[in-house]
């Protein structure tokens, strides 16, 4: 037992296993995995590997290595399984957590602290939310943070500087083909930035050839697919090189200091990590007075860079979680070390109040949580029982250390309450999305398999559609005008929105309506029932 208390990389990997593994098939497929999905069936479908597509359409937004990790998934578990389908980010996910720990380890020589910033990382919200879903930014970010730990060994180290560089470049190299310059501009240039100015580029003179090696390794490397379809689909690439730079500059537009409550998105430690960024507070207080002065320049500059650019969305704070954990574990292993003696109530009551609420939660989650879930618990039951027992034992735990002082019981209590949550609260999670009128786009394969016939989308097709029907369907409007089906009978699928505009297009023809097809999770009462996830299904003939 005792071997297993100091064994970090086991105790880690089991974390990982319990937040990232468990229970994957719980929540319905969302918009990025719908697409994601697709395109890796289409690869094995279609054979488009290289000229990656989405519904049959040209797909080059995004480079194919996650695409083709998750096919090949799919190739041994099933394109059915959506478990199959997000693993491959899981195991993301782990990289993740065991580069950051080992480069931890590297950065202050302190185990414990190394453990507490790879544990608080698996546990920040949105890391969690990219680790279970099929979505490509925990692979950019995942496979960069092993480029910039041996970039680190690189840069202070004077042996095996080779190979430092090619495993490093190696690695830019599969996160360029994850999601191309992301984590470059938002993880690894924060990096190289702060590194300079904490502990500087020494004996650089010595290294220009491993790093020169590395530069153009990791161009290769980055760069081929993406002259692959230049030089095989020029007109396509040019089009969407286009579309993507302008929402650079005109999608999702929002104002400098969007981003400046950033520490938020780590969820459960949102206080710690905010007491983290005091810098004047605590940087008299960290046993590594340096290496804490790196991990919050990199912080800040990570999110100034991200700032910088007009286009801006919470997710894309990712990579800034990463470089936050190092910073938030310095305040946390802090607290291990100091909170016992700790006098001072501007000190002691953010730590009460933080930790408190968490335990205060898990004592009253069986009442509360059987009266807001009650109607929605049938055939869920042992779950909930579970999920009950478990956090209002956590939180009794908790409050019980707390009253001793004992913050690093508390620390481990939280890091079990999230992986409580996920292994028990998940299999609830479809009972609390439940639309009377649900119907997927899968049951019109029955349809079309009784009537023979083909069915067309009239105006944009819906990710999340495409992939529960199983195959393409062609898109009536296109830029230069609608195309009328050859057939003479004929199915078109039909948003609520374009209704009016679909009879006018079919003036003179017969119309009857079949059926609808909606995906929505709440019915349409709910404020969160889109339309884009619902069509009706309409019969069209000729007239003679």
């Amino acid at each position: 037992m005792k071997a297993l208390k100091n064994n970090h990389i086991l105790l880690l990997i089991v974390t990982c296993f319990a937040i990232f593994f468990v229970n994957l098939d719980a929540l319905y497929v969302n918009i990025m995995e719908a697409r994601n999905f697709t395109t890796a069936r289409e690869m094995l479908n279609d054979g488009n590997w290289l000229l990656t597509t989405l519904n049959g359409e040209p797909r080059y937004q995004k480079p194919p290595l996650p695409t083709w990790i998750t096919a090949f998934s799919a190739t041994i578990f099933g394109l059915k399984s959506l478990m199959a389908l997000r693993i491959p980010a899981a195991l993301m996910a782990l990289l993740l957590a065991l580069s950051t720990y080992k480069f931890s380890i590297r950065l202050t020589a302190n185990k414990t602290y190394a453990f507490i910033a790879a544990l608080i990382l698996v546990t920040s919200f949105y890391i969690v939310f990219a680790g279970r879903n099929g979505q490509w930014d925990i692979f950019t970010h995942a496979f960069m943070m092993v480029c910039i730990y041996q970039l680190y060994l690189f840069f202070t180290s004077e042996t095996k500087k080779y190979q430092y560089a090619l495993i490093a470049a190696f690695f830019f190299g599969f996160s360029f083909m994850s999601k191309g310059p992301v984590s470059l501009y938002a993880l690894l240039l924060p990096f190289l930035i702060s590194f300079g100015i904490v502990y500087k580029y020494k004996n650089l003179k010595a290294k220009l050839l491993p790093l020169f090696l590395f530069l153009i390794v990791s161009l290769l490397l980055s760069g081929w697919w993406h002259w692959y379809t230049y030089t095989f689909d020029p007109e396509v690439v040019t089009e969407i090189t286009k579309r993507e730079t302008n929402n650079w500059t005109g999608y999702n537009v929002r104002p400098f200091y969007y981003y400046w409550s950033f520490f938020t998105q780590s969820g459960i430690w949102t206080i710690p990590a905010f007491i983290g960024l005091l810098y004047p507070y605590l940087k008299n207080r960290a046993f590594n007075k340096k290496a804490y002065l790196f991990s919050f320049l990199w912080t800040m500059i990570s999110v100034v860079l991200l700032s910088i650019i007009p286009e801006k969305k919470s997710r894309y704070l990712l990579p800034v979680l990463i470089p936050l954990a190092l910073n938030t574990a310095f305040y946390i292993e802090y607290l291990f070390r100091r909170f016992s003696e700790l006098k001072d109530k501007r000190e002691t009551i953010p730590v009460y109040f933080n930790f408190g609420l968490i335990a205060g939660i898990g004592l009253i989650f069986p009442v509360a949580g059987y009266f807001f879930l009650k109607d929605t618990l049938a055939g869920k039951w042992i779950w909930f029982i579970l999920l009950s027992m478990g956090l209002f034992a956590i939180g009794f735990y908790m409050f019980r250390n707390l009253f001793h002082k004992k913050i690093q019981p508390v620390f481990y209590l939280t890091i079990a309450f999230i992986a409580t949550v996920i292994c028990f609260g998940m299999p609830m999670a479809k009972s609390l999305t439940v639309n009377p009128e649900y119907k997927g786009l899968s049951q019109l394969n029955s349809w079309q398999n009784e009537t023979n016939l083909e069915v067309y989308e009239y105006s944009f097709f819906t990710p999340e559609l495409i992939w529960d029907y199983g195959d393409t369907i062609e898109v009536l409007k296109k830029e230069d005008g609608i195309v009328i089906p050859s057939e003479a009978t004929f199915g078109v699928l039909v948003t609520e929105d374009e209704t009016a505009d679909f009879f006018k297009t079919f003036e003179g023809y017969s119309i009857e309506k079949v059926t609808y097809y909606d995906m929505n999770a709440k019915g349409k009462e709910d404020r969160s029932h889109k339309t884009r996830l619902y069509r009706d299904l309409y019969l069209i003939k000729k007239e003679e």
